[in-house]
């Protein structure tokens, strides 16, 4: 039995590292990687390969950047040709990019069944390409694997009930297995930074970095904050986040800050342990904090409804007139935590299994 995953930005990089690990640890079948290359910068995939301990990509497709139009319509001329030259049994994608829709539109058009891994999350809000890729995705999947119990009721209210399965989250289970290779000390020495003294900050969606306004509030928010609560701010900037910065005008709003190329997954998970909380408007990085115990700013219109709906997290998204101050106040507040609803940590090997009944 052959089947390809499909992978492109950092979340299906982490995603991929698990199952690939379930997948040669069980031999279940001959596993050929694809990277489209939607994130093309080496620090936001390269070293994933390396640090995760992923195999090589089989093939690169060098997609890198573009519209989405562009960048969906390449992913797809592309990957096709290697879906006609292997001839694969199953195509597994991950997640909600370009890359994610890409892959499954070529596969189903070339009846080739699809698993989707990370199946079932919903804002309702098509404004998020993100949430068009998930939805066209998880219509046209086969076998879908689903983080949680709302992601399988959102999959029904949609008609969709066979082939769901709720295996809880990859990325979780990548989360407890590197934890003991976590080095916070040596991380944080490295940026200058002192335990529970710092604020995490990953803003790079093009909701808030594409406005100039609105990229100039978070930035003068986090200044804010920074001054009046003494606390050090690390911005590891997707390159595309720091160009927009520049075309903006906004570098100067970036002098008081502590800003990085992007960070590996282990130096990133590092600096969680010890940050006294984060700002965030990535999926990923939300559910990694709530992992990790720390409470965070999400800069977004929404986010995990698990995670929000607990008051763990913040969700705002008008950062123009918050009141960031009082978010923080917020934030340092004593609170329960709520507990674990991501899975048990054994996702990947659920998703193996299943997969190989399937062919059974």
């Amino acid at each position: 039995m052959k089947i390809i995953s499909l992978v492109g930005a950092r979340p299906q990089f982490i995603k991929e590292a698990v199952v690939n690990q379930a997948i040669r640890e069980s031999n279940a079948w001959h596993h050929i990687l694809v990277h489209s290359g939607q994130h093309y910068d080496f620090n936001m995939s390269g070293t994933f390969f390396d640090e995760l301990g992923i195999p090589q990509p089989d093939y690169f497709l060098g997609v890198g950047s573009g519209s989405h139009a562009v960048q969906t319509a390449e992913a797809m001329c592309k990957f096709e040709e290697v879906l006609i030259k292997e001839k694969p049994d199953m195509v597994i994608v991950y997640g909600d990019t370009n890359t994610t829709l890409a892959g499954a539109l070529d596969a189903a058009k070339l009846h080739i069944p699809v698993a989707h891994i990370e199946a079932g999350p919903r804002t309702y809000n098509k404004l998020f390409p993100e949430e068009v890729n998930r939805v066209l995705t998880d219509h046209i999947s086969d076998l879908l694997f689903a983080c949680t119990k709302l992601n399988v009721e959102n999959l029904r209210r949609e008609g969709i009930t066979e082939g769901v399965h709720n295996t809880g989250d990859v990325m979780y289970d990548l989360y407890l297995k590197m934890l003991p290779s976590l080095t916070p000390e040596r991380e944080m020495l490295k940026y200058g930074l002192s335990g529970n003294n710092y604020i995490l900050a990953t803003i790079h969606r093009d909701f808030n970095t594409d406005n100039a306004e609105r990229f100039a509030a978070i930035l003068k928010g986090l200044n804010s904050i920074s001054k009046a609560k003494g606390l050090q701010i690390l911005y590891p900037m997707h390159p595309r986040a720091r160009k927009k910065a520049a075309e903006f005008g906004l570098e100067h709003l970036l002098q008081n800050l502590i800003t990085t190329e992007p960070l590996g997954y282990i130096e990133l998970m590092s600096l969680l342990q010890k940050a006294k909380f984060a700002i965030t408007d990535s999926g990923g990085f939300q559910r990694e904090t709530y992992w990790a115990q720390k409470r965070a700013l999400l800069i977004m219109p929404q986010g995990w409804q698990e995670i929000t709906d607990t008051g763990w997290h913040l969700l705002e998204n008008d950062p123009q007139n918050m009141d960031w101050e009082e978010r923080v106040n917020v934030l340092e507040s004593n609170m329960d935590y709520p507990g674990q609803i991501f899975g048990d940590g054994f996702a990947a090997q659920k998703i193996v299994d299943t997969i190989l009944k399937t062919f059974d």
